[in-house]
């Protein structure tokens, strides 16, 4: 096995001769560097290597057929950052990009970019090219196969993740851009296909008819995950049902169109008001069809009238009383959002039929004015609806309330209805270092809150298919309870359109023959397998063991119960393990009116703009900024702090190396050069630095690890450099020079290496101006040796003269004399230790304030430079 070394600092041969250009810019380094890093494979990961060498990244695969936004910039740096720190701490970093193309956005796409629509019956047509012009209507959209879809969606793809592609490299992702990957292509659908084979042989996923959430725009399930509550206008209908002995009994609902679908009052067992009710019956108003009363808890005595009608289905908590409960099934609404054609056989009266017939094929909105009107007329609306708002169930890319039809589905267990399970992934999240910790919290109640198994299949035609045939029996029934399965080595595979295993196309649909499932496997049952994907699971299972679990999984904190959740879930299902061992979420961008930014809100920022405008270093730095886990403004202003900081770090490299410095000056193992009290304090603060900002960077708190280092960075220019000029250019001898060289080449060293993660372009090009190879494959300072040699220096001393130099500049400044101007003498006036310290910078503050006499006095209080005498202006 190859040992794997990160990078050197220089080659064998001589050191780099310095040559630092005259006017150091931003503009142009990130074109420039992005092609050099690719070139030579900067950021390649070396797959001969052991588990232990390596750091793996589950990165978020964007979705590319979306477009391009600021968030994108934020929450992708954060990730970087990290990536870039471990690979100097010499991890073998293996950080791949994916792209999600298995979805609705992309299949709109595909479908209005060319015009075609997918018909998953149609055969694979090898020739086909879609029409020059899509037509503008969808009814003459061309209807092609799934496969050739998903021809088309790839090549599409490769348009719109080059525009991804670019916007990464530009903003300087330290991606290993030959191992990248699509959600929909073809080894990414077989991993797919495989782990839900791999689960259903272990009784994990399992097929069941049951009550199921449904969007009636895009005509398919809908999983839990993917609800979000929207608050909608709405109205309480009191509405009578009638005992037998004509006691009229009052529910409220805000759902009189399902009155046709009643199959129980209830009530909570304790409300006194309805004991004597339970176990009779009452008939229902306008269809009579005779219903019990019965108690259950989550009825609420508070709610309405107390009482409240069970139809099949208006909501979940009607599935949960229809379960426990042990109701029958009465569903009118079809999966079309109507009232279906066709009277139920409970519906028997002739009144009961015409008022249905009244309804028939409605929309639920329409039947329910319907409803209300016929509810008038009978007498059994007591007084008229009153208004609220409420929440209603919505999925999270539609447009209209969720509707609950009871279909057959495939399911994987995810807990929601197994408290062993339930348990036991709990458990699995402790295994997971969440960053920041509270982020834990997200996900374990959302494992608490469930209330059934992961929905998996959708009636969608683009998609990774649902690997299942089901023989037909003599009659041409299917047999659901015996499927027919694929070999592994035939995956991926299409039931739609490929024959099942031991049958002839031509017995498709024949009795005795066999039909293929015809749904497709939710977007996430394939996003929830990412590092099974990008690991090489079932296909290169040395790369896998050498990457799995993976080291990190960023992403951001809104879909914990989505992506993180469901991937613990294979995980736990396939591997028996945590799929990673640390997840850093990340918070969402937000306007400058604190809004979180959207499209649908029109507050998007285009990146490209920003990072043209401003440099890619400064965004970087504006990202850096901001810890896991928090919200964050989109501020212009702390991009120009970035932009002046990786300036400044150019223009202060370039002094500190025209000073001198040089790559031989720098003391690492020996420091025995370094002899000035002033300079033994500057490294005595870097020591402290380098320490505290790789205990901040373990802790996954990169913010603070680039605090520290930009404090320290602008009291090395603003202070340090300041003081020591003089010095530097040798007029107090060669020992001073020698040890002022060694410290100055030794921080600068230290400095570019700690604003590698957030500053790449910029320290990679002031590396390059005196340093061989890369800084981004250089160690992350190591200052064991200098911390020796710095234990008895007093860190104190450079702020300290750093003020007094301070004081005389501003009496310069007060006097509107030029900062050269000769002091005949002055006086510092300082507590003792601080005049201590004073003594021992005193030669280079001299230097500095250009200082003749310079009193020290001991006395209280804070620092103070007084009775200042300036030489009087030249004639």
């Amino acid at each position: 096995m190859a040992e794997h070394i990160p990078g050197t600092d220089t080659p064998d041969n001589e050191p780099q001769t310095v040559s630092v250009p005259d006017k150091p810019a931003l503009e142009g380094l990130e074109s420039k560097l992005s092609a050099r890093w690719r070139e030579e494979g900067t950021y390649a990961f070396d797959p001969d290597t052991v588990r232990d060498e390596v750091y793996s990244i589950d990165t978020p695969p964007p979705t590319a057929s979306g477009s391009l936004h600021v968030g994108h910039m934020f929450s992708y740096t954060q990730t970087d950052v990290m990536a870039r720190y471990k690979r100097m701490t010499g991890k073998n970093v293996f950080y791949p990009m994916g792209w999600d193309d298995n979805g609705l956005p992309t299949e709109r796409r595909v479908q209005n970019y060319y015009g075609v629509r997918c018909d998953p019956t149609k055969p694979y047509d090898a020739d086909y090219r879609p029409p020059a012009k899509a037509a503008k209507n969808q009814r003459d959209f061309d209807v092609v196969s799934r496969r050739n879809f998903i021809e088309l969606c790839e090549e599409l793809a490769v348009e719109d993740e080059k525009v991804f592609e670019d916007l990464f490299s530009t903003l300087g992702l330290s991606v290993d851009w030959t191992r990248t990957y699509r959600t929909i292509d073809d080894s990414s659908r077989a991993v797919s296909q495989r782990a839900f084979l791999d689960n259903l042989r272990a009784g994990d996923a399992y097929m069941a008819e049951a009550p199921t959430l449904w969007d009636v725009t895009f005509r398919t399930a809908v999983a839990q995950a993917e609800l979000e509550d929207r608050e909608q206008p709405g109205a309480y209908h009191r509405v009578s049902f009638h005992a037998p002995d004509g006691e009229k009994i009052y529910i409220e609902t805000t759902r009189p169109e399902l009155l046709p679908a009643c199959v129980a009052l209830v009530a909570h067992p304790d409300d006194e008001r309805y004991q004597r009710l339970f176990g009779t019956t009452v008939k229902s108003p306008l269809f009579d069809v005779e219903v019990e009363v019965k108690a259950h808890p989550l009825a609420k005595p508070d709610k309405g009238s107390g009482i409240a009608m069970i139809c099949t289905f208006g909501d979940l908590t009607d599935v949960t009383w229809w379960r426990e409960l042990n109701l029958p099934t009465r569903a009118v609404i079809g999966r079309d959002g109507r009232i279906l054609a066709e009277t139920p056989e409970w519906i028997a009266t002739e009144t009961a039929k015409e008022n249905y017939a009244a309804l028939a094929t409605k929309t639920v909105f329409s039947a329910k004015e319907t409803v209300v009107e016929m509810l008038r007329e009978s007498g059994d609306l007591d007084g008229e609806p009153k208004k609220i708002t409420h929440p209603v169930n919505f999925f999270e890319k539609g447009d209209k309330p969720l509707e609950v039809v009871t279909s057959r589905q495939w399911y994987i267990r995810n807990g929601g209805r197994d408290e062993e399970r339930r348990g036991r992934l709990i458990a699995r999240g402790r295994e997971i270092d969440f960053h920041p910790a509270f982020m834990r919290s997200r996900y374990e109640n959302w494992i608490e809150g469930l209330n059934g198994d992961w929905l998996v299949s959708r009636q969608r035609f683009f998609g990774v298919p649902v690997p299942v045939w089901y023989p037909l029996d003599a009659s041409g029934n299917p047999d659901y309870d015996n499927p027919v399965l694929p070999a592994s080595e035939s995956l991926p595979v299409d039931p739609a359109a490929e024959a099942a295993p031991g049958y002839e196309e031509s017995q498709r649909n024949q009795p005795g023959g066999f039909i293929g499932d015809a749904d497709v496997l939710d977007t996430w049952a394939t996003s929830s397998l990412t590092p099974q994907i990008v690991g090489g699971w079932s296909r290169d299972e040395d790369l896998f063991s050498k990457v799995f679990p993976f080291d990190l999984r960023p992403q951001g904190h809104d879909i914990i119960r989505t992506w993180l959740f469901s991937s613990v879930v294979r995980a736990d299902a396939l591997n028996a393990a945590a799929p990673w061992k640390h997840a850093a979420i990340s918070g969402w961008i937000l306007d400058p009116d604190r809004k979180k930014m959207s499209k649908s809100k029109g507050n998007v920022v285009v990146p490209t703009d920003v990072l043209n405008e401003f440099g890619s270093d400064a965004v970087r730095y504006w990202a850096a900024s901001a810890k896991l886990g928090a919200d964050t403004a989109y501020e212009i202003a702390q991009m120009k702090i970035g932009r002046r900081l990786a300036i400044k770090l150019l223009n202060a490299s370039k002094f500190v190396l025209n000073l001198g410095a040089t790559e031989k000056n720098v003391a690492l193992a020996d420091t025995s050069v370094i002899t000035n009290a002033l300079d033994l304090a500057l490294l005595a603060q870097l020591t402290d630095v380098v320490q505290a900002a790789t205990g901040a960077f373990e802790r996954y708190d990169y913010a603070k690890a680039l605090q520290l280092t930009e404090s320290f960075f602008w009291s090395f220019t603003d202070d340090y450099v300041e003081l020591i000029k003089d010095r530097a250019y040798g007029a107090a001898g060669e020992a001073e020079q020698a040890s002022v060289l060694a410290t100055l080449a030794t921080t600068l060293d230290a400095l570019l290496r700690l604003f590698a993660p957030f500053l790449p372009f910029a320290t990679e090009e002031v590396w390059g101006w005196w340093r061989a190879g890369s800084v981004h494959r250089a160690p992350w300072p190591n200052v064991d040796g200098l911390a020796t040699a710095v234990a008895d220096a007093d860190a104190g001393i450079l702020g300290t003269v750093a003020a007094a130099l301070g004081g005389i500049r501003k009496a310069k400044s007060e006097a509107k004399v030029k900062q050269r101007t000769e002091v005949l003498k002055a006086t510092v006036t300082a507590p003792e230790g601080a005049v201590t310290r004073l003594r021992a910078g005193q030669a280079d503050l001299l230097a500095a304030g250009n200082v003749r006499e310079l009193n020290l006095a001991v006395g209280e209080g804070e620092l103070a430079v007084s009775d200042v005498e300036l030489a009087p202006p030249a004639e």
